[in-house]
């Protein structure tokens, strides 16, 4: 026993002194590698602080992103706030983070950054995981490459780096990340990210693309429609896809608890619905309008800030009067055009003639076809539409509507050495007519002999007055008093609208007013910002003009214009139930066919014809303008009460006889109407033989 006892305690010593050699050795290796360790990390640290002072004295200022507005989309409205078109070099809707649906952003970081609300910017355990997935990739190993970038690295990349694969960019942008971390809250970061990230077609951020691909706000968006987005940063032109890369998002997002497996596989069976279509593209009606508007402010206001300063731009258009000008145009258009090769172009425009406020313009048959407006933008010889004006000239010299001038052949008159014979349309004479009525049914002769007596230049001067024709006309000459003057759409309408204004010029209105992306509004002419103050109500309209005309001779032009649409050239354009004064314009060969009517309060102006004027053929005449005048006319009243044309002070109204001019009760027989006469103007002599001309006159005899 003891010799037993002897061995066991030798064997115990024996193995005590194995295991003190054991753990001397396990300590030096300890040691070893806790320098190894020690020396690593500070290695490590050194090499840290030699890469910042390297790559971290010239980074961007990255605290600029405190105040962050990124380029954001213009848009424009209609008068009634809906949505025509955007302006934008990248279409981008800023969404404040407490907007964004938790879901949404919950998706994104299942996506693309698991570790977002924990990690300092950038995250140790995605590299790590990075490189054992690339390792076991690259050794054949059925793994899937992945990334290490952090939400924060890909902010500081998309706003102040390039995309370059290179190991000084990366140091950069992680660099960054740590500095943006410290600076800013996750809230804020995130907030950038989802405002900034490209997501495909042209969509810059959520909130743009939420409209691109689904035509709703980011705030209506499904689960499954939040794991789309959530899957396009990756790829976000590649849509082939779609379902596979939204289905996995889906899976990661039960992964990491964010929803139950019941929620993704029944967003996994929701249809995958992209709205293709929608680019925040107008209706074809209102293309024309928009593009006259975008014109204008890129005048005013600059590429940069129209296009990236996510401005909100009132504009003065009217949907339903839009669609009613643009159908009443092309339904015209597309009658004349059936079967033809060459086609049949025109154009209209609706404004308020008091304020100039364009509430509907069509520029021409289809926007697609050619962008050219024919209504701002084409010149064209405007017929008889000039009359009134000349007409008018006459009323301030003194006439009455029913001063007498005499409607007979003018043979061998002569102007600028060319021989000349005015004819009237229907190649008829009716000896003396009225003023009224020679206006009313638009006939040429008298209107030459009338100008003629009132002069040329003053004619003239009344339209140039009214800016029809520019102030510095060359030449001007007889012929231009007929309407062989070439003017726009929009110019003549204009002119015509202060007949009906009290003789004031107006300029066009398309926009209301515009707001910046902080509610400001910008003053349209001088391009100010005004800050908004309670109770603040738009500037009132300020007359600082005298009138065109006097307002007695106006409404005795309005009155013979009522009487065009009553029973005159212009009666396709009566619209039943309404009080319509208008003109009817045709040129030589009937080239060119025109309409401008209004009624109180509303003005439009219709031209048809050629891009190469040619005749219009057989059949054609100003009756297709008046015909488009009043299908429009008659869904943009249908609404109103008839108000019929304000009457001014001293005028006196006398029933009196339309063919002769005299009192009804001294000559009843034939029409009778109600004339409007200034003081000291009266009926005509009762007529006592009615003459017949039957012979021409001879040498401009007028």
């Amino acid at each position: 026993m003891p010799s037993c006892l002897f061995i066991v305690i030798q064997n115990l010593q024996r193995q005590n002194k194995y295991l003190k050699l054991s753990l001397m050795k396990l300590k030096k290796i300890l040691r070893v590698l806790l320098n190894l360790l020690f020396w690593g990390f500070t290695a490590g640290i050194a090499a840290l602080a030699v890469l910042i002072l390297i790559y971290g004295n010239d980074l961007p200022d990255y605290k600029k992103l405190a105040t962050y507005a990124p380029p954001v989309a213009t848009r424009l409205y209609a008068s009634d706030g809906s949505l025509l078109i955007e302006y934008a070099e990248e279409r981008r809707v800023f969404i404040d983070f407490a907007d964004m649906p938790p879901q949404l952003v919950n998706a994104f970081i299942a996506a693309e950054d698991q570790n977002f609300w924990t990690h300092p910017g950038i995250d140790v355990q995605g590299i790590a995981r990075a490189l054992v997935n690339n390792s076991m990739r690259m050794f054949g190993f059925n793994t899937s490459f992945s990334g290490a970038s952090t939400i924060t690295q890909q902010v500081a990349k998309n706003f102040f780096l390039t995309s370059e694969r290179t190991i000084s960019r990366k140091i950069k942008e992680a660099i960054l990340a740590l500095r943006l971390e410290r600076s800013f809250s996750k809230q804020h970061i995130m907030t950038l990210y989802l405002n900034q990230i490209f997501l495909g077609a042209r969509a810059y951020g959520v909130g743009s693309a939420a409209l691109m691909y689904f035509n709703k706000p980011v705030s209506e968006l499904s689960l499954a429609e939040c794991a789309f987005l959530a899957s396009l940063p990756k790829a976000p032109n590649n849509r082939d896809r779609a379902i596979e890369r939204r289905n996995y998002v889906l899976r990661r997002m039960v992964e990491e608890g964010f929803i139950t497996q019941a929620q993704a596989d029944e967003a996994a069976a929701e249809p995958l619905n992209i709205n293709s279509g929608f680019t925040a593209q107008m209706e074809e009606d209102f293309q024309y309008f928009a593009e006259d508007v975008r014109r204008q402010l890129l005048e005013t206001l600059g590429r940069e800030t129209l296009y990236n300063q996510g401005l909100y731009i009132k504009t003065t258009i009217v949907p339903e009067f839009q669609r009613a000008a643009s159908a009443a145009l092309n339904k015209e258009l597309d009658n004349y055009n059936n079967g033809r090769e060459e086609k049949l172009q025109g154009a209209i425009i609706a404004m308020n003639p008091h304020t100039g406020r364009i509430l509907a313009m069509s520029g021409g048959r289809s926007f697609s076809e050619s962008s050219f407006n024919r209504a701002t933008q084409a010149m064209r010889q405007i017929g008889s539409t000039i009359k009134p004006f000349a007409y008018l000239a006459a009323l301030e010299r003194g006439m009455s509507p029913q001063t007498m001038i005499l409607d007979a052949p003018i043979v061998g008159w002569r102007e600028d050495n060319t021989l000349w014979k005015p004819e009237n349309y229907d190649k008829k004479f009716l000896g003396e007519i009225p003023l009224r009525l020679s206006l009313e049914t638009s006939r040429n002769v008298p209107t030459v002999r009338l100008v003629q007596q009132i002069g040329v230049e003053n004619a003239i001067g009344v339209a140039q007055r009214f800016g029809v024709y520019p102030p510095d006309l060359d030449n001007i000459n007889l012929s231009l008093a007929l309407g062989s003057g070439e003017t726009t759409l929009q110019r003549l309408v204009l002119g015509y609208s202060a007949f009906v204004n009290g003789g004031y010029a107006i300029q066009p209105k398309l926009v209301d007013y515009i707001e910046d992306r902080y509610g400001r509004v910008i003053d349209g002419q001088k391009t100010e910002l005004v800050e908004w103050q309670e109770g603040m109500l738009p500037e009132e309209k300020v007359v600082d003009t005298e009138p065109l005309a006097d307002a007695q001779s106006l409404y005795q032009i309005v009155s013979i214009l009522q009487g065009v649409v009553e029973r005159g050239s212009g009666k396709q354009a009566r619209v039943p139930g309404h009080t319509i004064a208008g003109k009817t314009g045709t040129t030589n060969e009937v080239k060119d066919v025109w309409f401008i009517g209004f009624s109180k309060n509303l003005i439009a102006g219709v031209y048809l014809g050629f891009d190469t004027p040619k005749p219009l053929g057989k059949g054609a005449g100003s009756h297709m303008a008046a015909r488009v005048f009043a299908d429009f006319m008659k869904v943009a009243l249908a609404n109103e009460k008839d108000q019929p044309f304000a009457v001014p002070d001293g005028m006196t109204f006398v029933r009196v006889n339309r063919r002769s001019g005299a009192a009804a009760s001294a000559d009843p027989n034939g029409i009778i109407i109600t004339e409007a006469f200034k003081e000291g103007q009266g009926p005509n002599p009762a007529p006592s033989v009615k003459a017949k001309v039957t012979e021409p006159i001879v040498g401009g005899v007028f």
